[in-house]
Order: structure tokens, then sequence, then C-alpha cells
């Protein structure tokens, strides 16, 4: 009884301090050196963060067009929902150019996200520097950005995830879009004119005949009244056909924050559920091996802080 009475005493006082324990966010002031310019980005660090020894997986969330790193703070609940999860979240700067090195000198947007914030990241939070310990999802714009970071580099990404995705932005024409000025003046700047090589090269069709095995979990989401609603039932029966892992949803829904703020609800509990990702610190927590997906087991990943990984 006096166990009992004990153990009940600890789980009164430990459920508080549990409770207390939130989510945090901070914005990373960065000077990037290849966009030669201020690039600030989000950072959410998980409930007990700074009392934990264990590494976190990451999610790599990008913005839309004519957005900001900061949207998805502003503009959605996500920081309440990042409570759930044990996972890093890092949400960067990305201007209107399309997640490309574009035509100008300093537009190298591709190169600042995978070469700049990536390896800040990992040097300067407790990552997991395992393969496919990163995902990547993305709104609109950013849709397409995750997709394609996600096929292009497979060895750092096992989960990419487009929400009301600009699938097909690389080959819009513009005799289509004389209705949004700002869409085709960002496009031309990231590939160059219409008919230019990089249009075709940054495609996500072709990057993903072009990519290496073992590909990434996709999911895709689209509302039914959306704009790019064909485009992403499109790629979708693209990944269909060639009998690629994937996950694709439509909703009743538009091309606005209230369905992405669903959408990336979604797209959290759908990440956990691929990654086992769990709260425990035990290995004897995580789930038999034969169960797991991918990436691999999480055993390590929730496990105590390891020597630090050359970036």
């Amino acid at each position: 009884m006096r166990r009992l009475i004990l153990l009940a005493t600890v789980l009164i006082v430990s459920a508080p301090l549990f409770a207390q324990s939130r989510a945090t966010v901070t914005t990373v002031d960065f000077k990037s050196d290849l966009l030669q310019a201020k690039a600030p980005f989000n950072v959410i660090l998980p409930a007990g963060y700074d009392t934990s020894l264990r590494r976190y997986p990451v999610l790599l969330l990008l913005h839309g067009l004519t957005g900001h790193y900061d949207n998805w703070m502003t503009d959605t609940n996500l920081l309440l929902y990042a409570n759930k999860y044990p996972l890093i979240i890092v949400m960067p700067e990305g201007g209107n150019g399309w997640y490309t090195n574009g035509v100008a000198p300093t537009a190298k947007w591709e190169d600042h996200i995978m070469k700049e914030v990536v390896p800040y990241v990992n040097e300067h939070y407790r990552t997991l520097r395992d393969h496919g310990m990163w995902g990547v999802a993305g709104l609109s714009m950013g849709g397409y950005g995750a997709l394609k970071f996600g096929l292009k580099y497979t060895y750092d990404f096992s989960f990419a995830a487009s929400m009301s995705g600009a699938l097909e932005a690389p080959n819009w024409k513009d005799a289509d879009m004389i209705k949004w000025e700002v869409v085709p003046v960002s496009l031309h700047a990231a590939y160059g004119p219409e008919g230019a090589p990089a249009h075709q090269a940054n495609s996500l069709e072709t990057i993903l005949n072009d990519a290496k095995a073992p590909l990434p979990f996709i999911y895709l989401d689209c509302g039914t009244e959306d704009g790019l609603l064909a485009d992403n039932r499109k790629f979708a029966d693209l990944l269909e056909n060639k009998k690629i892992a994937h996950e694709y949803r439509e909703r009743p829904g538009i091309h606005n924050w209230p369905e992405w703020d669903h959408q990336i609800q979604e797209v959290l509990r759908l990440l956990a559920e691929k990654w086992q990702l769990t709260w425990c610190d035990d290995p004897l927590c995580a789930p038999p091996s034969g169960r797991m997906e991918m990436p691999p087991p999480l055993p390590g990943a929730m496990s105590p802080l390891q020597p630090e990984a050359k970036p």
C-alpha cells in the first residue's frame, strides 16, 4: 500500500511539471553568404528539449509564394500542435524563389537551405544525423519545394509532404498566368524565360525520373475547390503509375490558411506514425522492429546524446 501511495504521489508531482513543459520557438537571425542577405528562420524545439539529452528528428517546413519564414507561426496554430511530438521543426525563408537556384547570382535559394540552413541546424541543435531522419513539407510553392527536395535529396529526407502544392509550376505557360503577375515574374527569376532548359530540369516529373532509391514516403493533400487540384491529381496519378509509395487526399477546401492549418495537423500525425515518434527515452518503449516502416528504427532516435558527428 505504501508503494502505491508513493507511486501516486510521484505521478501527481511529476504530471504538473510535464504539463508546464511546452514546445518553444526561436528566430535565428541568419546571414546568408550565398544570398548575400539576411535570411532568418524559425525553429520550434519540442517540449522538454532543454532538460533532455536525446536527439530529435527534424521537419523542414516551407512557406508559399509571397510568404515568409514566419507565416506558419502567425497564420496557424503550429506551436500548439507541436506540443504533441518529439520533433524539431525548422521554417526557413524562401523568398519567391521556388526553392531553386535562380537566374541571378545571389538567388541561390536551394543551396541556401540545403548547404546553409540544414548544416546550421545540425550543428546547433541535437538533431539526428542518421539517414532519413529529416522530413520536408510545405504549402503551395512550398509544396512543390518539399517534393523537389524530397526527391532530389533522397539520402536526407525519408518523408515529403505537399499541402495544396503548385506541383506543375515549372511547366506553366505565360499565357495562362496573365491574371497573376507575381507568378510569371517569380518563375522567370527562378528558371529563366518560358522554354529555358531550367524549367524542364526542375519539373517534378524530371526530378522523379532521376531520383535515387530509396525514395521518401510522399503525402499529397489538396482542397476540392482549389485551383491547383488538377495539378495535384496529375502528380498523384504519376506516382500511382510508377507504383511509388504515397498517400493522396482530397477534402472540401480552398487555397487558404484555414485549409493549411488543418493540413499541417495531418502531416504531423502521419509523420509521427511513419517514424514511430514517442516521448519515451527507454528503447524498450519502441515497437518491435518488424513493425517499423521507414526510416530505420527509432530507439537510436530517442536515445541519450551521443558524441557529435561531423556536420
